[in-house]
């Protein structure tokens, strides 16, 4: 079985889909996928989804492209996790490839996420573009890796250099591995991917985006992971068996989730 990691089903073009979206998920054997929150306002359908759904859970954050949102602060971050079906902080991050100028903001939001993470003992996940470096460094500062007493998380829809994914492995972070690493122009990314040890990959779609060979150009949807696990086992040259329980096993062990037999429904 598979699991997507991080997905983005409660936007309106998946939503609208949703019987649709279950039936591929089960067709191809994703038991689970975690919704990830990207803004506050949003956050109740997120929440809603997760509550409906027994194999569907969420996070709740602001993602660092979202600037004329409401800003999160610690304490509503901390109550609006406190739902079991919520396992997560996050997307949060800093992303300095789309928005330019004084991102100061960025960087205190990042912070605020943080600090919510290590209060509610949830893990964090981490959006990182062209800004690996403050990444790291705000990492290390708040203490958010198990190696700083926080929970670490995952470093989501990873596209960074394996010195980055080595950084955050030794604070006790997963890397997850998205549609981009089926596609041919990422070589480098592939060969990251093949040194990063299976223990520490998730698997995700970051859907409706990003949808990966043999769907590239398609809106994107959980049921889709399973193509990525398929080109991580060859890439690896390990069965594809492997890395589907490795990376189902990482997911429950790092959010916490408590193993059932929940059937995907259709």
């Amino acid at each position: 079985m598979y699991i997507d990691s991080h997905c983005h089903i409660n936007f309106p073009e998946l939503a609208a889909r949703m019987p649709e979206i279950l039936a591929t998920m089960a067709s191809n054997k994703v038991t689970h996928a975690l919704c990830v929150s990207v803004d506050l306002p949003d956050f109740p359908q997120v929440l809603a989804l997760a509550r409906e759904y027994p194999h569907i859970y969420a996070s709740v954050g602001v993602h660092p492209d979202y600037e004329d949102t409401p800003e999160p602060s610690v304490d509503q971050l901390v109550e609006l996790s406190q739902h079991p079906k919520i396992v997560a902080i996050g997307e949060t991050g800093l992303d300095y490839f789309r928005l330019q100028g004084d991102l100061e903001w960025q960087r205190e939001r990042f912070r605020v996420h943080i600090r919510a993470s290590r209060i509610t003992r949830k893990p964090l996940i981490i959006h990182t573009r062209a800004a690996s470096a403050d990444t790291i460094r705000i990492m290390q500062e708040e203490g958010a890796g198990t190696d700083k007493g926080g929970v670490a998380g995952v470093m989501h829809c990873f596209t960074e250099s394996l010195e980055v994914a080595e950084a955050a492995i030794a604070m006790g972070f997963y890397i997850s591995f998205s549609g981009i690493v089926t596609f041919k122009s990422a070589k480098e990314l592939q060969a990251v991917a093949k040194a990063v040890p299976l223990e520490r990959i998730l698997i995700e779609t970051d859907s409706p985006y990003l949808a990966p060979v043999p769907h590239r150009g398609k809106m994107n949807e959980p049921g889709f992971v399973c193509h990525v696990a398929e080109y991580l086992a060859a890439l690896k040259d390990v069965p594809l068996a492997t890395v589907a329980q490795q990376t189902t096993d990482n997911f429950f062990n790092l959010f916490n989730v408590v193993r059932d037999t929940v059937e995907v429904q259709s």
